[in-house]
This record gives C-alpha cells, sequence and structure tokens, in this order.
C-alpha cells in the first residue's frame, strides 16, 4: 500500500512540474512583443541550409531571410543558387509576371482591354489599383506598364478577361491558358486561380517555378521594355479626362533608393498578408543574365538577399562554351551557336553528368541534352546526335539515311499509279491541243495561198484590160 501512495505522489509531482513548466513557458512567450516573435521566427528561417552548399566543390552561397530562393542563369537554366526552391508558397503580385507572358503571347499591344463591371467589383480595401472604372478602356501596352509597374490588380483582371475574350473564351479561358503555359515550359508545383495574386489556398507556386516562368517571359522585348520604366503615363481615356501616372515599384532599379543595384534590369514584387513579402528580380552585366526569385521574405531583407545572391553569382561563376569540349562520339554538332554551361572556378565539364532527350524529329537526329552536377542543373543544349550514338540511345536506324533510302526507293519503283494516270491525261491533252494547232495553222495557211492567188488573178486581169484599152485608142 505505501508502494501505491509513493507511486501516485511521484506521479502529481511530475505533473505539476510539466504543466508549472508549460505555464512559465507560456508567460514567456506572453511576454515578447509582436517584434520579437517576429525577429524569432526571422531568424528561424535565416538559418534555413542553402541546398547548393552541400555540393562538394561549390561555393558556399549566403544565408537569406527567404524561406525559398533561387537565382537561374535565363541562357542556360543553370541553377546556380538554391535554397529549397521546391517548396510551394504563395506567390501574391509576380503572379503578375506570367499573366504578362500569356497577354503577349495571345493578343498585341495594340488591342483595347475593357474594364467590366466584375473587373473593378471584386477590390477590397487595401488593394493595389489605378482607380480604373466599368466602361473604361486603355491599349493592352497600357494595361500591362499598369501590372507590372504599379501592380494594379483591375488592371490584371480586366487583361485576363479582355485576352480571354480574344482567345475566343473569357477569364477563365486565360487562367487555365496560364496553368497550360505553365506546364509547357517547364513548371512542375504550380497552379495559378487567378491573374493578379491575391490570396487563395489553391493559388501557389515555387521559386524554381517562378525563375522558370520569369526566363521565358524576359525573352519578350516587350516585357524587357515595361519592367524596366522607372514611370509611366496612361493618358486621358473615354470615361476620365485625367492623366494617369505611377512608378515603378522595384527599389532595386530607382537610382535614388539604397537599395539601387547597378545590375538590375527589371523584376516585379508581391506581398499579402499570407505570402509575406516575394520578389523576382533580373540582373545583366554584360556576360551573363540573371533572374533571382524570393518567397516568404521579410519587408526590404528582400533587397539585400537578392543583391548577396546577385555579388555571389557575379563572383564565382562563368559560361563556359561546350563548343570547345563536345564529345565527337555523341554530338555531331550543336545547334545554338554559343552553347554553354556555368561552372565555378575548380568544375570542369568532364565532371558533369549527360542526359539525353531525344526530339521526335523523323529526318533529324536531334536531342536536348541537360548537365547537372551532382544532380544540380548547370546548363542544356539542343544538338544532332552522331549516328551511332543515336541508334544506340533510341534503338532506332538512323533517320536521315531512312529518308535517303525511300527518296531513292520512289525513284526506283518510279511514279504512283494515280500519277501515271495523271501524266496519261495530261500527254493526251497536250496531243490534241498539238494536232488541233497543227490543223487550225494549216487552215490559216490555205486561205493565205487562196487570197494570195486570187490577188494576183485580179492584178493580172487588171494589167491586162489596161492594155487592151490602150490599143483601142
Amino acid at each position: 500500500m505505501k508502494f501505491w501512495k509513493r507511486f501516485v505522489a511521484s506521479a502529481l509531482t511530475i505533473m505539476l512540474l510539466c504543466i508549472t513548466c508549460e505555464m512559465q513557458l507560456y508567460a514567456e512567450e506572453e511576454a515578447k512583443t509582436p517584434e520579437e516573435l517576429a525577429q524569432e521566427e526571422m531568424n528561424a528561417v535565416h538559418a534555413l541550409p542553402v541546398d547548393t552548399n552541400a555540393l562538394d566543390g561549390w561555393p558556399q552561397g549566403p544565408s537569406i531571410f527567404a524561406d525559398s530562393a533561387v537565382v537561374m542563369d535565363i541562357g542556360s537554366g543553370a541553377i546556380l543558387y538554391d535554397k529549397r526552391s521546391n517548396e510551394q508558397h504563395y506567390p501574391a503580385s509576380i503572379t503578375k509576371i506570367l499573366t504578362t507572358l500569356v497577354a503577349l503571347e495571345n493578343a498585341e499591344l495594340t488591342d483595347k482591354v475593357t474594364f467590366s463591371e466584375d473587373s473593378i467589383s471584386f477590390l477590397e480595401y487595401g488593394d493595389a489599383h489605378i482607380g480604373m472604372k466599368p466602361g473604361e478602356e486603355i491599349s493592352l501596352e497600357d494595361a500591362l506598364y499598369a501590372v507590372l509597374l504599379a501592380s494594379a490588380n483591375e488592371v490584371s483582371y480586366a487583361v485576363a478577361e479582355s485576352v480571354g475574350t480574344t482567345m475566343g473564351g473569357g477569364y477563365d479561358t486565360f487562367i487555365q491558358a496560364m496553368n497550360d503555359r505553365a506546364k509547357e515550359i517547364g513548371c512542375t508545383n504550380s497552379h495559378w486561380v487567378n491573374a493578379n495574386g491575391l490570396h487563395d489556398d489553391q493559388h501557389y507556386t515555387t521559386a524554381h517555378d517562378m525563375a522558370v516562368i520569369g526566363a521565358e517571359v524576359f525573352g519578350h522585348e516587350e516585357f524587357r521594355k515595361i519592367t524596366s520604366t522607372l514611370q509611366h503615363i496612361i493618358p486621358p481615356t473615354n470615361l476620365v479626362p485625367e492623366q494617369r501616372v505611377f512608378q515603378q515599384n522595384h527599389k532595386m532599379l530607382q537610382p535614388s533608393n539604397p537599395h539601387y543595384y547597378e545590375y538590375c534590369v527589371g523584376g516585379k514584387t508581391g506581398f499579402t498578408d499570407q505570402a509575406k513579402t516575394t520578389l523576382v528580380t533580373f540582373a545583366d552585366n554584360g556576360d551573363m543574365q540573371l533572374v533571382a526569385v524570393n518567397l516568404k521574405s521579410y519587408g526590404v531583407n528582400v533587397y539585400t538577399d537578392t543583391r548577396a545572391m546577385f555579388d555571389y553569382v557575379y563572383g564565382n561563376f562563368s559560361k563556359v562554351s561546350l563548343e570547345e569540349c563536345m564529345d565527337k562520339e555523341k554530338i555531331e554538332k550543336y545547334l545554338e551557336d554559343d552553347a554553354y554551361v556555368v561552372l565555378p572556378k575548380g568544375i570542369e565539364v568532364s565532371q558533369l553528368e549527360e542526359e539525353y532527350e531525344p526530339i521526335e524529329d523523323e529526318q533529324r537526329r536531334e536531342a536536348r541534352v541537360s548537365y547537372t552536377y551532382e544532380g544540380q542543373p548547370v546548363g542544356s543544349a539542343k544538338v544532332v546526335l552522331q549516328a551511332d550514338f543515336y541508334k544506340k540511345l533510341t534503338g532506332k536506324s538512323d533517320p536521315i539515311v531512312q529518308e535517303v533510302k525511300k527518296t531513292e526507293k520512289k525513284e526506283k519503283e518510279g511514279f504512283s499509279l494515280p500519277v501515271k494516270i495523271m501524266m496519261g491525261v495530261a500527254a493526251v491533252l497536250i496531243l490534241a491541243g498539238v494536232c488541233y494547232c497543227s490543223i487550225h495553222f494549216h487552215r490559216i495557211n490555205q486561205r493565205r495561198r487562196r487570197r494570195k492567188a486570187a490577188y494576183k488573178n485580179r492584178t493580172k486581169n487588171q494589167i491586162s484590160n489596161t492594155t487592151k484599152r490602150g490599143k483601142k485608142n
């Protein structure tokens, strides 16, 4: 009995101690200010490891405040800095980069964007907008300036609605096109339900996918022009007589801002309570064009981190020409004149893994070859494979040789029956035409001879009659 009393007493003592500890911890948490709690959260995210830092021989990248981030070389697709880049997050207004891509690919800048009641009525207090009214019309070009510079949510909706109509549907058609296009260019963990990035639990992406989208849209000259502009003016419209003036929000593009970065050539900002701060930034130092993405970051730290990531890449990586170290047993030629990979100092092309993906084409031995270092993408290129390697890779005969054989076989076999019939009919028609022309010209010549003979006879008779009259006189 004494044993059980002691056991129960010990158990109660332990429970009281646990409860006391929990209450103390709760009290300590309650005593912390919101700022202190936010700082603890930021510090925890800052301490998350950078994935590329674990690669053997890879230069150590900076720790940053974003939960997920990536830096990609636009030309080759090389991933040079990676921190949890495949984690799903809410994108907020960087969604508008994909909106712009789909709009540019399905409409003209001179097309009209018309604002419906639906494109205005969804706005809530605090949502970014430029005060458009139902029934107003502006050009798609002006609309995209408002989308990328002012992050105007109603304009993004109207662009989707108007371009969707041009595509033969409406707003939902455009949203579906956003999802389809993202998958086409290689996005694997994204889903889009609106054109502006306002919060929805089913609207999400990854840093990697946003870099892929950014690299794709950067290929459009119109996008590069718009995203690098510091200020734009929309002229008076059919309903509003005043101009609308708005500025670039990306601080790394503003020369007077402390966060200005000399190599920055464009980008898009984003923020919602759920997404935190998001940012896509493009940089060009004259040698490499880069896109950097930060998801779920904190305030202006996103600019400091982006600069650190760019400086890290520009200071540690360089392009390596693939032509100079081409494996001639596998590759006949590169289809791009400047095919390259991006590598840090100390890593050679010979250390890379290769993966060949044949491109379906009945008349070529084309393939896409992707280069990786310890699983990390460092570039890809389009090539023509050597015939023997093509057969080894695909199990198929050389399509170029097969095409030549087919041509030779056709030449030997002659023309098909339908072609022969057509040729026979054509020959008969030509022969009939020649005969007709011969008969026709023969008749014409006969008439000419008869007329000539008749003319001679008349002339002879006239001369004879004239002679006779002369004798009588």
